[in-house]
């Protein structure tokens, strides 16, 4: 995983949490989840980038 891409994926983790913060805080619902669903796109690019470095991995032990 490349640099930009965790610290693309870090600054939306945290985006999300602080919408989610806020909207808990004012009682706005909807802000409240657009903070988790944030969270959720987050983690799951970073399980997909995990998945390509470990094919890659995977590809560089073979060509080895």
């Amino acid at each position: 995983m490349g640099l930009g891409d965790k610290i693309s994926n870090k600054a939306e983790e945290l985006g999300g949490k602080g919408k989610e913060t806020a909207g808990d805080a004012t009682g706005d619902d909807e802000l409240k989840a657009e903070g988790k669903a944030d969270q959720t796109s987050a983690n799951l690019k970073n399980a997909g980038e995990k998945v390509k470095d470990a094919a890659s991995d995977v590809k560089d032990g073979l060509t080895k």
